[in-house]
């Protein structure tokens, strides 16, 4: 309810704005008014000084009879009659300043004989007192009705608060009592009138819809909106209300859940692919957790998941991780994936922080991502923080890439481009997945991250590159062209270049078949080590292709004076082609574009007819995805 201040100030502006609008027409129609009358005014002057002018008499007298003519017709404010520069007559009332007389303009007209010149200023003094005292009972009679009606809408409102908590009162009453009875009185009776029935209908609903308007925010801030389940902040909030204070629960165990493919699913199949492999993920956890009724569990950002398992002992999760991770087998087989999501296990108990364990946890997936395909591990050493240890996970994984690269643990697959036509030049693309010592493959993206920031990308590079060359020209495979990724730190270092020229020359016939890929903004960080690279390359016999085109801002210097043999446009622009007008038109114009300047245009990810049809119309030379072909062994 409104206090009487409240309604009171509500008025106040509500009769300043009316006031304010009334004063704005008043001002229009005055100064329509006076325009009026002085137009008028004008052509009365022009008449009577025509008919005057014409007699016989002296120009003193003929100067009199005009001024009375015009006196007797108006009164002016200012009426001066002159000719040249000599005043022959002059009437000036005392002038003040005022609204009328900044209104009323001063007005000469020339009477044409005699050469006469009559200026004046008509006098609007009465109208403009009228006004005046018109506005000032107006904003007399506002001010009470001000008051008035904030008192009386004060009163209302109290009655109607009073008889609605009444109501209220009545009801929770009878909800206790059913013989509860009530004493009809005058504010009740007032519940019988329609208008008042349909108004306290009206606020009951205002009161529904602002409590669903509160559930849904509260809804939005504490659930993730893809899997239906609690998020990060709820997470938060649980471990400090539910196990950091004082509560049934002592001790448990955490859990945190990576999806180990999300990067490379969203950039081969799509993001709407991704979506759906996040939620079968949950689901699998979901399903897991049916048995464990009292576990909880969260989803804490894109790839990972939290379950925390109260009052459990670190054996009985493991049995769960275990279950986890022959259900992510079995969804890995069906959809042909790498891997499917690894695990990490700290038990704690009261006195552990909240930040600590999601640190140990986390290095348990590190360590897990290093073993069998979607396994766990339990981070048992908890001083891993604290000693010389504290990056276990990096030492463990950097433990893995060197055993990768001493034992050439490579598997090498082949994924197809397609040609968009007889005279188009593609290839296929080579992809890399890497073994750990029991022949159990590792999480690409996970492994090509960590090789990055351990400074082993470069050698995995050589690894790569060494392999391809080395299988394709045991197996007479020569009659095809292959593609290569190349990290841009490769690129940058002087070393690896001139490793890479003098392998490619000791390889005179595969360095032909063999095609460089590099990503875009890995290029445009260094323009002149860039230009290098493709001049070597080409020197060597060898192509280049400038992949995931159009991310970066490249400007069309660097794209014409790098002079690629391939762009491969970025999955962004592929996807849903078919209902995307302004992609359609931005691939429209590349292609235009790099076809000038002899360049292949390429489309990753194409995972539909319809996306492969749209771009085989804007001319696109050729598509890669799982729509035309799946990876396969080389």
């Amino acid at each position: 309810m409104y206090k009487f201040s409240k309604l009171l100030i509500k008025n106040i502006l509500f009769a300043l704005v009316f006031i304010i609008a009334l004063a704005a027409i008043s001002y229009s129609l005055l100064t329509g008014y006076i325009n009026q009358q002085t137009q008028h005014h004008t052509k009365t002057i022009q008449a009577v000084s025509q008919q005057i002018i014409g007699s016989d008499a002296s120009l003193q007298d003929t100067v009199n009879k005009l001024a009375a003519a015009l006196n007797a017709s108006t009164v002016y404010r200012v009426l001066i009659i002159k000719k040249n520069s000599e005043i022959l007559y002059s009437h000036q009332e005392e002038q003040t300043q005022s609204l009328g007389f900044s209104l009323a303009k001063r007005k000469t007209v020339s009477t044409g004989a005699l050469n006469l010149q009559v200026q004046y200023q008509l006098n609007f003094s009465d109208i403009f007192n009228l006004l005046s005292q018109l506005f000032i009972a107006i904003l007399a009679l506002s001010i009470i009705f001000i008051f008035i009606s904030a008192r009386l809408n004060y009163k209302l409102q109290s009655v109607i608060f009073r008889i609605i908590s009444k109501q209220i009162s009545n009801e929770l009453a009878q909800i206790n009592d059913p013989n509860f009875i009530t004493k009809e009185s005058d504010s009740e009776r007032l519940l019988e009138i329609p208008a008042l029935q349909e108004g306290i209908a009206e606020i009951k609903l205002m009161m529904t819809e602002q409590f669903k308007n509160t559930t849904n925010l509260q809804r939005q801030a504490h659930i993730d909106s893809l899997t239906g389940i609690e998020n990060r902040n709820r997470f938060v909030q649980y471990y400090e209300n539910q196990i950091a204070q004082e509560s049934p629960i002592k001790f448990g165990v955490l859990l945190i859940t990576r999806c180990s493919e999300l990067q490379t699913i969203n950039q081969i199949h799509g993001y709407n692919s991704g979506d759906n492999y996040i939620v079968k993920v949950a689901d699998i956890i979901k399903e897991a957790l049916l048995t464990r009724p009292t576990g909880k569990m969260f989803r804490l950002n894109s790839s990972d998941f939290a379950t925390i398992l109260p009052n459990e002992q670190l054996k009985v999760a493991e049995d769960y991780a275990s279950e986890l991770m022959l259900k992510f087998n079995d969804y890995q087989q069906i959809n042909e994936l790498d891997s499917v999501a690894f695990t990490g296990l700290v038990y704690f108990d009261k006195s552990k922080p909240l930040g600590e364990l999601l640190a140990l946890a986390d290095t348990g997936v590190s360590v897990a991502q290093t073993q069998k395909t979607n396994s766990w591990y339990s981070q048992t050493d908890v001083n891993i923080l604290t000693d010389n240890s504290a990056n276990y996970g990096s030492q463990n994984w950097r433990q893995e890439i060197d055993s990768v690269l001493d034992g050439g643990r490579i598997s090498l697959l082949l994924q197809p481009i397609q040609p968009s036509g007889r005279n188009s030049r593609v290839y296929g693309e080579i992809l890399a997945r890497f073994l750990n010592a029991n022949g159990d493959m590792l999480p690409t993206a996970t492994f090509i991250a960590m090789a990055e920031k351990l400074d082993k990308i470069i050698e995995v590079d050589r690894l790569i590159i060494d392999t391809v060359i080395k299988e394709i020209t045991s197996k007479n495979m020569l009659d095809s062209s292959y593609g290569i990724n190349i990290s841009a730190r490769s690129v940058n270092d002087e070393h690896f270049m001139i490793w890479l020229e003098r392998k490619l020359l000791r390889e005179p016939a595969a360095a032909p078949r063999l095609v460089f890929e590099v990503a875009e903004l890995g290029l445009q960080k260094n323009i002149k080590t860039a230009k290098r690279l493709v001049d070597m390359l080409h020197r060597v016999g060898s192509r280049v292709t400038v992949e995931r085109f159009g991310v970066g801002l490249t400007s069309f210097k660097f794209f014409r004076d790098l002079t690629p043999d391939y762009i491969k446009m970025d999955s962004s622009y592929t996807r849903d082609i078919d209902d995307d007008k302004n992609n359609q038109y931005f691939l429209r114009l590349m292609v235009d574009l790099a076809h000038r300047l002899g360049i292949n245009v390429l489309a990753e990810s194409v995972e539909s007819q319809e996306e492969k049809h749209t771009l085989e119309k804007l001319f696109i030379d050729g598509c890669q995805g799982y729509y035309v072909g799946k990876p396969a062994k080389l």
